[in-house]
């Protein structure tokens, strides 16, 4: 009989655990100001006076993630993009 038994292995014990979150850019060069990125995922993207999206800098919540992958996929010029950052877990 095991009390106290704990998922994490001796080895993570009292570190934190590193889990892979995504992040939303833009290539400044790529994009044209079509605006579909601010469409689809306007919790993250605002667009400025110009048209140019304005990117929130925190990572992407795991109900978003969807929505945040379609705007990548359809930015015309391929200027949305998202990238994994390790970020620590609580």
């Amino acid at each position: 009989m095991t009390i106290g038994h704990s998922n994490m292995s001796s080895a993570t014990a009292g570190r934190s655990v590193r889990r892979p979150t995504l992040r939303v850019r833009v290539d400044p060069i790529a994009c044209e100001a079509y605006g579909y990125c601010a469409e689809l995922l306007g919790e993250m993207v605002t667009l400025d006076e110009w048209g140019y999206p304005i990117t929130s800098d925190r990572p992407v919540p795991p109900s978003l993630v969807a929505m945040a992958k379609k705007a990548a996929r359809d930015c015309p010029r391929r200027a949305f993009l998202l990238s994994e950052a390790d970020v620590p877990s609580r």
